[in-house]
């Protein structure tokens, strides 16, 4: 099923919990995949907590089939804005201390 080297690819894992916020799905829903044959999985463990690992692209392909593509592209769409916003926001938080430290430093020349 998975693509040779597709497990070793960076990004193209991701744990049950990742799943499960970005796709709004449950861990049954999951495992119900598993145990359907639609998904590969390895257990692994993150910080001593058990998960299991999943293939993007076959969880993917698995929501599409069961729950729809318009719910797998309005999940990944609010995934994808939430990460823009967040980082909107450290950039903006970056800027306001780099602006401070622009006035301290024109303070200290006397401009």
């Amino acid at each position: 099923m998975a693509e040779y080297g597709e497990w070793n690819r960076k990004g193209a894992t991701l744990s049950d919990a990742t799943a499960q916020k970005e796709f709004g799905v449950s861990r049954d829903f999951i495992v119900q995949g598993i145990q359907a044959g639609k998904l590969e999985y390895r257990e692994g463990a993150i910080w001593g907590n058990p998960c299991l690992r999943v293939l993007r692209s076959q969880i993917e392909a698995y929501i599409a089939e069961k729950l729809g593509s318009k719910h797998l592209t309005s999940t990944k769409t609010q995934t994808e804005l939430r990460k823009v916003k967040k980082e909107i926001a450290q950039l903006e938080k970056h800027l306001t201390a780099l602006k401070a430290r622009k006035a301290e430093l024109e303070q200290a020349v006397g401009k």
